[in-house]
């Protein structure tokens, strides 16, 4: 007995998943492939109804998928999937302007086109719009603003396969994973409310005194049964740095779909937060993400009809737990995407920080054996991550000139990080990051994002004053340097808006290509 007692501390070959959904079966669906002859079981509850409003992903997704060789093809017409390029943000900065932020790293080739060159062009022509960054930068703009998409355009240097994410129904796409990839590869089953949840000393020794596993995986959203309410794990909550905690979410139809249907998220600041608009094939979702602190429910909702020009629609209202466990992994229990933590839906991170959380228990369960050490450095992995892309949402605000209401008022005084104040430094303090980035590099780095968000919001990596100061240049000498660079920017971002012209529309690739 002392030693079958020991193999079930020490080892992890029967897994149990709380939870359906997305997470849930995300979760079933990277641990079969990875470890098929494990014994993975789904136990979800047939009367929880899921947050159901996931439609946005980010690029990362595609590694996901191609890691569980799932083709595009397979999965999105099944789940009313479209093609993603790019997040647009409307009037985030100013109210009137707007900018993308595209998918893959920005062309840049034998050094003739860096990301600063855009700022030279910007120092020599002031009213050059912010929108312009990213369509010198990224030759799928070109796509985006003629709303059309090919994967045959050999003069364009964009990748359809490596350079896109996706809209779908997360609902559906949880019910494809389930029937077509995880029951198929051995994933168990079972239909059952959790009623009652039994605790031994190593944690969770059993579910309605019958279930038991090496290791539970909580999947069971915001309200965390396992790793919050049974375990009792603390939770730090983020909304000193996020400021929204609530949304109202509805479903619309289309009324010009040529024209509605595009490849990007729209998210568009308004009085107290933001909405998205997420085109998938049938319809459109949209939302409206805000802060309790500012209004109330109800006048949110009114905000969010008078957006839409509507109040005929079925509205869905959801109370946000932003913020993150302190441990991610405490005894045999581990945490995996809303039951874990959640950061604003800003940047379409809510199954990004699932695939990148799962493919981290992979590389710890791969240990076989579990420790401590191994549980810690999970949530170590786990927790860098989340922070700093918590940060870097926090940026679109931190960064916005916005001061018409109430709430962008408050995020425009806001003290970001009093470590910039206390010359700190820390592991994931990604604040101080992108300042000590501008500030002594003059240059943000193409793998970061920031660059892109930093261009939307008019915050320079570098000026002209320090340029010639710096350079010991005056203006001339300095614009007779740089010319031909600029030049070259706005060279091929012609040659891209031409090269496109007689590719098809959008409406019409997704059409030939998924809904055939």
């Amino acid at each position: 007995m002392m030693v079958e007692e020991l193999s079930k501390v020490l080892s992890v070959n029967k897994i149990i998943i709380v939870g359906g959904g997305s997470a849930g079966w995300m979760t079933a669906a990277t641990l079969i492939k990875t470890f098929p002859k494990k014994t993975i079981t789904v136990i979800e509850s047939p009367n929880t109804p899921t947050i159901g409003v996931g439609e946005s992903t980010i690029q990362q997704i595609k590694d996901w998928t191609k890691y569980l060789e799932i083709n595009d093809k397979d999965f999105l017409k099944h789940t009313d999937g479209i093609y993603k390029l790019s997040i647009k943000f409307t009037d985030f900065y100013k109210k009137g302007e707007a900018f993308h932020y595209p998918f893959g790293d920005p062309f840049i080739v034998n050094n003739k086109a860096e990301l600063n060159d855009w700022w030279f062009k910007k120092f020599l022509k002031p009213k050059t719009s912010n929108y312009n960054y990213a369509e010198c930068h990224y030759p799928q703009m070109a796509y985006i603003n003629q709303n059309k998409l090919s994967d045959s355009n050999s003069l364009l240097p964009f990748n359809l396969y490596k350079h896109v994410a996706y809209h779908f129904d997360a609902t559906k796409f949880g019910l494809w994973l389930k029937d077509h990839y995880c029951i198929p590869k051995g994933v168990k089953h079972i239909k059952e409310h959790i009623q009652t949840i039994e605790q031994d000393k190593d944690g969770i020794a059993s579910l309605n005194g019958k279930h038991k596993a090496d290791l539970y995986i909580d999947c069971t959203g915001f309200k965390s049964l396992l790793l919050g309410q049974t375990l009792k794990e603390e939770f730090i909550n983020y909304n000193d740095r996020l400021p929204n905690d609530s949304a109202w979410a509805t479903k619309i139809k289309y009324k010009d779909k040529e024209k509605q249907l595009v490849p990007y998220t729209n998210c568009t600041a308004i009085e107290n937060g933001w909405v998205w608009t997420i085109p998938l094939w049938n319809r459109i979702g949209t939302g409206y993400v805000y802060s309790s602190q500012f209004v109330d429910d109800d006048t949110a909702l009114k905000q969010f009809k008078k957006f839409l020009k509507t109040d005929q629609l079925e509205f869905k209202n959801i109370k946000m737990r932003v913020g993150i466990h302190k441990r991610l992994w405490v005894k045999n229990v581990c945490a995996i995407g809303l039951s874990a933590g959640f950061i604003e839906p800003l940047e379409s991170n809510g199954l990004f920080s699932v695939h990148e959380f799962l493919m981290k228990l992979v590389r710890t369960l791969n240990r076989e054996k579990i420790s401590q050490w191994d549980k810690d450095n999970f949530t170590f992995q786990c927790k860098l991550l989340f922070d700093n892309f918590s940060q870097f949402v926090a940026m679109h605000y931190a960064l916005s000139q916005r001061t018409d209401t109430p709430y962008w008022k408050e995020n425009f005084n806001k003290e970001w990080s009093r470590h910039l104040i206390d010359l700190k430094r820390d592991l994931t303090d990604g604040f101080v990051t992108n300042a000590i980035t501008k500030n002594s590099f003059f240059q943000f780095h193409k793998n970061d994002g920031i660059h892109c968000i930093a261009a939307g919001m008019n915050w320079p990596p570098t000026d002209l004053e320090n340029i010639l100061y710096l350079n010991q240049m005056n203006k001339k000498e300095w614009t007779k340097l740089f010319k031909p660079c600029i030049d070259n920017l706005n060279k091929r971002k012609m040659l891209w808006d031409k090269s496109v012209k007689s590719s098809p529309s959008f409406h019409s690739f997704m059409k030939e290509h998924i809904y055939d």
